[in-house]
């Protein structure tokens, strides 16, 4: 019985194979879908923490340990690393999960039977989705969020060079976690379990466990570490830091915790789902 030969893996055909899982994720309604509810979502954000923060004066008054004009600024424009990260997450993880769901894995693994190759494919594809929505994250909290102080009385450093650089980072910040939610996916397959435990985790464990951490000196130092911890760090500041001080990562630092998550995560569902008999 004749083995079966694997195409070579030609510059050409890696980049085909890129090419066909970026068309996966803009044939589906859910990347935009989860883009617009982004911008619906930061528009409130945004502006009701900078009405919030400017109403009154004390709120903005460093003598009294509140935070400065500048940190209120930072905490505004970088709400989608902090709040909003969810939405790019998801939108990795779904583009996996729905191929297990719907079965069309079975055709992308006939059409590309390399696994580890394909897991890889998926990862990078995620990157041009991730990086759209997380413009339209990023500058929404920056245009609605500088408005909204600006109309309030307060100092909105819009055109600052440390804004300009904090809305970049907020961009790359989403753009990543885009590619923790393929590796998260791949982790996970099944559908329904993957977006339950991504909403508990991000809205309910990590928060939670982040203040607690925080509160033992022992094991303080390792709150930084978590992947919502590790974005934040990534785009310069949050409110949470703004809010609860904390030594954090350094930027590039930070990066490179996330994206060591994406491919944890994708590493092990190489080993776990890609593993098995898929069909």
């Amino acid at each position: 019985m004749t083995a079966m030969t694997l195409p070579a893996p030609t510059p050409a055909r890696i980049s085909g194979v890129i090419r066909s899982e970026v068309r996966k994720f803009l044939s589906t309604r859910l990347w935009w879908i989860m883009a617009l509810s982004l911008v619906g979502y930061m528009t409130f954000m945004a502006a009701m923490m900078s009405f919030a923060f400017n109403f009154d004066a004390d709120m903005v008054d460093p003598e009294m340990g509140m935070p400065d004009a500048r940190e209120i600024a930072t905490s505004i424009y970088t709400l989608a690393p902090a709040f909003g990260y969810v939405f790019p997450l998801i939108v990795g993880a779904i583009s996996i999960t729905s191929e297990f769901r719907h079965q069309t894995i079975t055709p992308t693994l006939l059409a590309e039977p390399r696994r580890t190759r394909l897991v890889a494919a998926k990862l990078i594809a995620s990157l041009p989705v991730g990086l759209v929505v997380g413009i339209l994250g990023s500058l929404t909290c920056w245009a609605v969020g500088g408005a909204t102080i600006t109309l309030m009385g307060g100092e909105a450093f819009l055109f600052d060079p440390e804004t300009i650089r904090i809305v970049l980072l907020s961009t790359l910040t989403l753009t990543i976690w885009a590619m923790v939610g393929v590796g998260f996916g791949t982790a996970i397959p099944n559908q329904i379990g993957s977006i339950i435990i991504v909403l508990a985790f991000t809205q309910f464990v990590e928060p939670i466990a982040r203040m607690a951490i925080a509160q033992v000196d022992a094991i303080a130092p390792a709150s930084k570490f978590l992947p919502g911890a590790a974005g934040e760090a990534l785009a310069g500041g949050s409110f949470y830091g703004t809010m609860m001080p904390i030594d954090a990562l350094e930027w590039w630092q930070g990066g490179l915790v996330l994206i060591g998550y994406a491919v944890l995560f994708a590493f092990i569902g190489r080993i776990t789902t890609f593993r098995k008999d898929i069909g």
